[in-house]
């Protein structure tokens, strides 16, 4: 804790969006509006916001080593976790991971869960170096099998998948293949933001 103490006060944390100190997303910064559900056909996410505006620059922020706003991304969200659940997050490439120091979508999953009550389950991983990120929309809904599960994690359970942004479904679709071909069940996903691309999106009530 002490060091934690002095890592604050050297390096406080400040707003992603504003440069404002005190938080990785300020008061001020976070977008007002309701959350965002999204029906897949055999998948149902809910998202804090769109990824535009202070919510994309926080998104882009943890992508770039931010851990302050990926504590702040974890708040935020943490009231979408539900008490007890067990959170799958979708992991970041092995060369990503390196060069930030830390998984991103698996740090902001840690902090929600703790707020929540919940668990998180590191059950799933990569088969390839392949990402997502700069692909077209074709490439993105074309791409399969680039997820493997540990079944000795998830087998009879079931799982919550997590991700920072959804754009097209593809890869939450791919995780959760996975998780039920090593036998876990899997219908629901929480994510940061959605894009405007993502179908089917309306605003929670």
């Amino acid at each position: 804790m002490r060091l934690r103490a002095l890592l604050d006060f050297l390096f406080p944390a400040q707003c992603a969006n504003c440069n404002a100190l005190g938080a990785g997303l300020c008061n001020a910064c976070v977008p007002r509006e309701r959350p965002i559900q999204v029906r897949f056909p055999t998948l149902g996410v809910t998202a804090f916001g769109s990824y535009e505006g202070a919510l994309r620059a926080a998104v882009l922020a943890v992508k770039d080593g931010r851990r302050d706003v990926a504590e702040a991304l974890g708040l935020l969200v943490a009231s979408f976790v539900r008490q007890g659940s067990l959170l799958v997050p979708v992991p970041t490439t092995p060369r990503r991971r390196r060069s930030r120091g830390f998984d991103g979508v698996t740090a902001i999953a840690r902090h929600a869960a703790e707020i929540a009550g919940a668990n998180v389950l590191d059950a799933l991983a990569r088969r390839t170096g392949d990402s997502q990120r700069g692909k077209s929309r074709s490439e993105r809904l074309a791409a399969r099998g680039r997820f493997c599960c540990n079944s000795n994690r998830v087998a009879s359970q079931s799982v919550t998948l997590f991700d920072d942004v959804c754009t097209t479904g593809a890869t939450l679709r791919d995780c959760a293949d996975a998780i039920r071909s090593a036998g876990g069940s899997v219908e629901d996903a929480v994510v940061v933001a959605v894009t405007k691309s993502v179908p089917c999106t309306m605003n929670a009530s």
